[in-house]
């Protein structure tokens, strides 16, 4: 399948291209402002299918939103029916284009020349009414609140709100081109069609500006928000993409004594948090029980043995692992619990717990199990 993509180089553009490149059965032919007029009719007779994506959304003069969007879908129209074949075009439009204003009309115009285009030839239109994409690759304080946020944001330079209670219409750029992918495998029997994306999100300025807030200091207080799914999920990768090379890499706070470190890695506020810390050669840590708290240890270099004792009944017994066969040791409310280095390496071992530990109220108490028989209470 031979697809055109018209506006590649800009920001769905660049999504779209990396995207349709990953497929070895698609030939992805390429045209933006740095293509040559006379490029257009060769490239078109050669396409199966048009992804219409360029346009015009901050010139210089309000001449330019005609000419850049309704009077170059003229042109790329009348290019496909010269060609005689009736291709498949899906066009980026706007929401704005009911509303008045210059770049809005301009959108509108060029559907109208698509429509007629339908009418004329036959040729599948698909119309995409698009409100605010986001995304990696946005160009930051140009016309995406989203890109400006996240990377103002991540260099701690000042952001600009004027109304926080102000709703904006949000889809992700991802979902947007799975929408694209889906429709280019499957396309619709309808020769017309006005296309959704979902999921599509609304959020409030000010609201969109406290996320983007936590996510920067998530590298302070180690605490991430729920980033796997939804608007958070995407909001967060977006924000990622805007990290300067420099903040790739940030420090975390080492606990060092005698018997090792201890390095709190990663905080959630309804996962649990992640750890590590290692162990000298015949050292023990813990010797503490808890009543609510669990924990899960993964030993990934060395040897340990971890030594378990029931306050109730005295139960006790033990386990040995080492980081050659990956086994979860995890732990017991109730049951008073250490692990020692049982190797002649240091002992480096993974650390989940379910609650973030909290000083005021940790749930660890003192219990060493030596001896390790522990008498009942009475």
């Amino acid at each position: 399948m031979r697809i055109l993509v018209t506006g590649a180089s800009g920001f769905i553009g660049k999504n779209l291209v990396v995207r349709l490149k990953e497929s070895k059965d698609i030939d992805v032919s390429t045209y933006d402002r740095t293509s040559g007029k006379s490029e257009l009719s060769e490239l078109v007779k050669r396409a199966d299918w048009v992804v219409h994506l360029a346009g015009v959304n901050r010139p210089d003069s309000p001449d330019e939103f005609y000419q850049g969007n309704s009077g170059f879908t003229s042109a790329l129209c009348d290019a496909v029916a010269a060609t005689g074949k009736t291709i498949p075009i899906i066009y980026s439009s706007s929401i704005q284009v009911d509303r008045d204003g210059d770049y809005g009309s301009s959108k509108l115009d060029a559907e109208g020349t698509l429509k007629a285009l339908n009418r004329e030839t036959g040729c599948p239109i698909y119309i995409y009414r698009l409100p605010n994409i986001f995304g990696k690759w946005a160009k930051p304080n140009y016309n995406s609140v989203v890109a400006t946020f996240c990377y103002n944001i991540a260099r701690s330079l000042p952001i600009k709100i004027n109304d926080p209670s102000s709703v904006i219409r949000l889809v992700y750029i991802d979902d947007l081109i799975e929408d694209f992918l889906s429709l280019l495998r499957k396309p619709r029997t309808m020769e017309l069609s006005y296309e959704q994306v979902a999921p599509e999100y609304k959020q409030t300025v000010g609201e969109l500006a406290e996320m983007i807030k936590g996510f920067r200091k998530s590298r302070d207080n180690l605490v991430v928000d729920s980033v796997g799914e939804g608007l958070t999920r995407a909001l967060y990768s977006t924000y990622v993409s805007y990290l300067s090379e420099d903040d790739f890499i940030y420090p975390l706070k080492k606990n060092s004594d005698s018997r090792g470190v201890f390095v709190e890695m990663l905080k959630t506020e309804t996962s649990g948090q992640f750890s590590y810390f290692t162990a000298l050669p015949g050292v023990t840590r813990g010797g503490h029980y808890h009543h609510t708290k669990t924990e899960k240890f993964l030993v990934i270099k060395g040897k340990a043995k971890f030594r378990f004792c029931h306050l109730i009944t005295g139960d006790q017994f033990e386990i040995s692992t080492d980081g050659g066969e990956p086994q979860v040791v995890e732990t017991v409310p109730g049951w008073t619990h250490d692990v020692t280095n049982i190797g002649k390496t240091e002992l480096i071992c993974m650390l989940w717990a379910n609650e973030i530990y909290d000083p005021e109220s940790p749930d660890t108490h003192a219990c060493p199990l030596d001896p390790f028989y522990l008498e009942p209470p009475v």
